[in-house]
C-alpha cells in the first residue's frame, strides 16, 4: 500500500491544507529510515505502515481531559492469518524530531512482538472478545517486551529511554501538534482508552497462523530479555 496515500488524499478532498501535505510527504523519510532501522537493529521485518490525516486524541475523564496517541498499532484476523497495520498520525511526521519518530516507531514495533508472542502463547484475557484491536496507549510499558533485548541500536535506545521514562513525553511535540494541528481545527479522531484494548474471540486465535521464522525470532528476544531480567 502506499503509506502517504490518505495523506494525497485529504489533501485534495480539503480535508487537511496542501502546504501541511506537503510538509508531511517532505518529512516522511523520517518514518522511512526509523524503519529500517527498527529492521536492522532487530533483525524482523517491520510490519505495513501508513500515515493516518489526523490526530488520535484518548479520553482521560474529564470532558477536556485527553491524551495524544501519535501512532497506533492495529492487528486484524484476515483468512486465518495476522495482519498488522501501524497507524502512524500525520502530525507527528510534520513535526516530530526524528529522534521521537524513531522511539514511537519502536514503541509500536515493541506492541506488534508482544501482541504475537500473546496471540502465539494463547496469552489472552477471558474478556477480550471481539475483532480487532487498537493498542495505543503509552504507560504501557508492563505489556511489552524488553526493548533492551528487541534492539541492539544504543542510540534507538536511547531515543526511547528518554521519550518513554513512565509514558511517552514530548512537550516540544505536543505544543506544536495543539498550536498547529488542533487549534487550526484539522483532523482529530476520539477514542475511549478502555476501547484501546485486544479483543479476538479465543476461537480465532487458536485458527492463526503464524510466520515459523518470526516466532523463532521473538522466542530468542524474550529469552534474551528473562535472562536480562534475572541479571537485574
Amino acid at each position: 500500500m502506499d503509506p502517504l496515500a490518505r495523506v494525497r488524499e485529504a489533501a485534495a478532498s480539503g480535508t487537511i491544507p496542501g502546504n501541511v501535505a506537503e510538509l508531511v510527504e517532505s518529512r516522511f523519510g523520517l518514518a522511512v529510515s526509523g524503519i529500517d532501522r527498527i529492521e536492522r537493529a532487530s533483525g524482523i521485518a517491520y510490519p505495513v505502515a501508513y500515515v493516518e490525516p489526523s490526530i488520535v486524541l484518548a479520553a482521560q475523564g474529564g470532558a477536556h481531559a485527553y491524551g495524544i496517541l501519535y501512532a497506533r498499532t492495529v492487528p486484524l484476523v484476515v483468512d486465518s492469518a495476522l495482519r498488522v497495520v501501524i497507524q502512524v498520525c500525520a502530525p507527528l511526521v510534520a513535526y516530530g524530531l526524528k529522534g521521537t519518530i524513531h522511539a514511537i516507531l519502536a514503541h509500536e514495533f515493541l506492541h506488534y512482538l508482544e501482541l504475537v508472542r500473546r496471540l502465539s502463547e494463547m496469552d489472552i484475557v477471558s474478556d477480550e472478545v471481539s475483532g480487532s484491536l487498537f493498542e495505543g496507549a503509552y504507560s504501557d510499558s508492563a505489556r511489552l517486551i524488553d526493548a533492551r533485548a528487541a534492539f541492539r541500536d544504543r542510540t534507538l535506545l536511547a531515543h526511547i529511554t528518554k521519550r518513554f521514562p513512565e509514558g511517552f513525553v514530548d512537550e516540544r511535540l505536543e505544543k506544536k501538534v495543539t498550536s498547529l494541528w488542533l487549534a487550526r481545527g484539522l483532523p482529530s479522531t476520539r477514542v475511549a482508552l478502555d476501547s484501546n484494548t485486544l479483543r479476538v474471540p479465543a476461537e480465532s486465535i487458536s485458527k492463526i497462523r503464524f510466520d515459523p521464522e518470526l516466532l523463532e525470532r521473538v522466542g530468542e528476544i524474550v529469552a534474551r530479555g528473562s535472562r536480562a531480567a534475572r541479571r537485574y
